[in-house]
């Protein structure tokens, strides 16, 4: 790459004005959305704070600077940024090893980090990472903000440590030394009022509903709790009070782990929003733009390192967002918040936000999801578990480092033995003739070659994207002679992008241990139901000419 093209492509990085032309067809409706986020994100903006070391004030700080310029300069219209669970536990160490200076220095170096990843075009290498491990590291973030929630719970103060089962368990000795139930019963009651509401009325926010009455009963009743503090009104005034830059040294490392953090949190959820929309696409170049702009003015105000949030995303989207109005309306409002009711805030029992905080990673875990991916392949159980267990006893970076390490390893190893073992012979009078007879009748037939497993996934799902000018589409299984949890995902959201678009999908030659693996993970499940699954190309090429004749008559 020349020294001349990374200029030109900043300009293509920047604000457009065709960004807001979904805002103006319906804005009444982001507007609502915003609210709802908002209301969403204030118990968990000051649960995160408090939970990073920096305070609740950070939290919120981060929320608002954050998800205004997220919203304004990233690559999604549905994304809400702020602070979250995930670089919680990423942070804990630096506060303990750099004291708070090290925090926001990290933070700035982490936003030039992900802005030079977004001039050099490195948001699409996020695609390649497997889902065993982003499965594995997501479990192992829930088990420790859990861990870190213990002390508030059980109304102890936490011990500074790196090792946040070291600090849970040495707070549970002092518990048991010195017992104080009054917060383990309200981190209890909170933390099932949001569960049990979640499932009962969805539409209502338990979170912040039981953190107001959590308050309202330490303010009525002289309760033995600790709270969050006075938070002042309104943000605080830009600072450079960083760490000293002779430790800039010792903190390029944490900012490379925050970094790429950040990067894989926002592209993820990028991922997810696009997902749960029609006809959204998110720009992975431009979302590592506005996070890198994010991080870059947060620690200016003192806020910790932010990334897009997935809850809060899912929720904007629920709520019917359509632009980046509604993560920008969510910003607004949580700095209103701030400059009027500073006050009420501050008198949050600390044992409310941590049973928010543990609410909240019971959500995170999607026990059938971790259950069909370690049923699907040995493998992919194994990277489960290993980068599940990394992250509780070491750290994220570490567990992804050798999730991903493990992965390729295993995977190489399925080539290899694919390779020695089946020797897969050329179909008898291949079908490239009648290919170019069926192309004319608007019907496609595609043949895998070799793996499809978590390398060659993606690039499998951008070239059917582009398919066009097509009724039928057969995806032709015969030859596909590896299959893993993160393939056979991605064949399904190939399978629901094409239907979405009208396009019939047929499977063909599925062999019987690929099939169960679709089976496992429930891919493919209305083909099945619906007779589109069949055993050879030419049966699957006369259903398709059936379809259509039928279709014209």
């Amino acid at each position: 790459m020349s020294a001349t093209t990374i200029p030109r492509r900043l300009p293509r990085l920047l604000p457009a004005r065709s960004d807001w032309g979904p805002a103006r067809r319906d804005p009444g409706r982001d507007l609502v959305a915003g609210l709802v986020v908002a209301v969403v994100a204030l118990p968990l903006a000051l649960a995160f704070g408090v939970s990073s070391g920096l305070g609740a004030q950070a939290g919120l700080v981060t929320a608002i600077v954050a998800g205004a310029l997220a919203a304004i300069f990233g690559g999604s219209n549905l994304q809400v940024s702020g602070p979250t669970g995930a670089m919680t536990v990423v942070l804990v160490p630096i506060v303990h090893r750099h004291g708070v200076g090290g925090v926001l220095t990290v933070g700035l170096l982490a936003g030039l980090i992900l802005i030079a990843l977004a001039a050099v075009r490195a948001g699409r290498l996020a695609g390649y990472l497997p889902t065993p491990v982003v499965e594995g590291f997501t479990a192992g973030i829930a088990v420790v903000i859990a861990l870190q929630q213990i002390p508030a719970a059980l109304g102890v103060e936490g011990t500074p440590g790196e090792k946040v089962w070291q600090t849970a368990a040495d707070a549970f000795g002092r518990y048991v030394a010195d017992p104080r139930p009054v917060p383990l019963i309200m981190t209890l009651a909170v933390t099932a009022l949001i569960l049990v509401g979640a499932r009962v009325r969805p539409a209502i926010p338990f979170s912040l509903v039981a953190v107001v009455g959590a308050t309202a009963v330490a303010a009525v009743a002289p309760l033995d709790v600790a709270t969050i503090g006075a938070i002042p009104a309104g943000l605080p005034a830009p600072s450079l009070a960083f760490a000293d830059p002779a430790t800039l040294t010792a903190l390029l490392p944490p900012a490379l782990a925050v970094a790429a953090l950040a990067a894989l949190e926002s592209l993820l959820c990028a991922t997810v929003a696009d997902a749960m929309s029609v006809g959204e696409r998110h720009d992975p170049d431009r979302e590592l733009f506005g996070q890198g702009i994010a991080n870059l003015v947060v620690p200016l105000f003192g806020g910790v390192p932010a990334t897009a949030a997935i809850a809060r995303t899912a929720v904007n989207v629920r709520a019917g967002a359509r632009s980046r109005l509604a993560a920008l309306s969510h910003a607004v409002i949580l700095a209103v918040i701030v400059f009027t009711a500073g006050g009420l805030v501050g008198r949050i029992p600390l044992a409310a936000l941590a049973g928010v905080l543990i609410a909240t990673t019971v959500r995170m875990v999607e026990v059938g999801s971790l259950r069909a991916i370690a049923r699907s392949t040995r493998s992919d159980g194994l990277v489960l578990l290993l980068t599940f267990t990394v992250t509780v006893v070491f750290d994220l970076v570490t567990a992804v480092a050798v999730g991903v390490g493990v992965a390729v390893v295993l995977a190489l190893r399925a080539v290899a033995r694919t390779a020695q073992l089946e020797q897969v012979p050329l179909e008898t009078g291949d079908h490239d003739a009648e290919e170019r007879r069926l192309l004319a009748e608007h019907i496609v037939a595609y043949r895998f070659d070799g793996p499809l497993f978590f390398a060659a996934a993606h690039r499998f799902l951008l070239e059917l994207s582009e398919v066009a000018d097509v009724r039928v589409v057969i995806l032709r299984m015969s030859r596909v002679s590896t299959l893993d949890a993160t393939g056979a995902q991605v064949l399904g959201d190939a399978i629901t992008r094409l239907e979405r678009r009208g396009i019939v999908v047929l499977l063909s030659g599925v062999r019987p241990r690929h099939d169960q693996v679709l089976v496992t993970l429930g891919v493919a499940g209305h083909l099945r139901r619906d007779g589109l699954i069949f055993p050879d190309t030419p049966a699957a090429i006369a259903h398709a000419r059936r379809l259509l004749t039928a279709s014209a008559a």
